[in-house]
């Protein structure tokens, strides 16, 4: 079953059973995204590499802050696929550090979806844990510097 959204995008409206969740409270939103019918992979749903980008995306934004600096990922240590994800779901990115390391930050990512025609309902959609290590200009680890971190980290 599908609609035609106002965009003119075709959404997949057909029912999911899975349980409405509300936001976490311990994260930070820090992205929300719109696929779209491009990101689609032959099932219709959206492919599971462009949820991923979109979560490295996510992750990066807080430690980016107290890394100060180039940094990259060196880690995909966790990344399940609860449900999926479809054209014309808002997407809403939560992030939080959960680990900071000489010159490494590990930062776990829940993603959740509002269904087009369900908007103010939340899925959870998928949940990841990746590693970032600061670097510098020639690529090499560097130090994250320690006057800017969150007490407790």
């Amino acid at each position: 079953m599908s609609d035609i959204l106002p965009s003119g995008i075709s959404a997949n409206t057909t029912p999911v059973n899975a349980p409405r969740v509300p936001l976490p409270t311990d994260k930070e939103l820090v992205l929300k995204v719109v696929p779209l019918p491009k990101d689609c992979n032959a099932n219709g749903d959206i492919f599971g590499g462009w949820v991923m980008a979109q979560v490295d995306i996510a992750g990066s934004i807080v430690p980016a802050r107290y890394v100060q600096g180039r940094m990259a990922t060196v880690a995909v240590n966790q990344f399940v696929f609860k449900q999926p994800v479809r054209v014309g779901d808002i997407l809403s990115f939560f992030g939080g550090i959960t680990r900071v390391g000489h010159t490494s930050i590990t930062v776990d990512v829940e993603v959740y979806a509002e269904r087009y025609d369900t908007q103010g309902q939340y899925i959870k959609v998928t949940e990841a844990t990746l590693t970032y290590v600061a670097i510098d200009a020639q690529g090499r680890p560097r130090a994250i510097p320690r006057e800017h971190l969150p007490a407790g980290l």
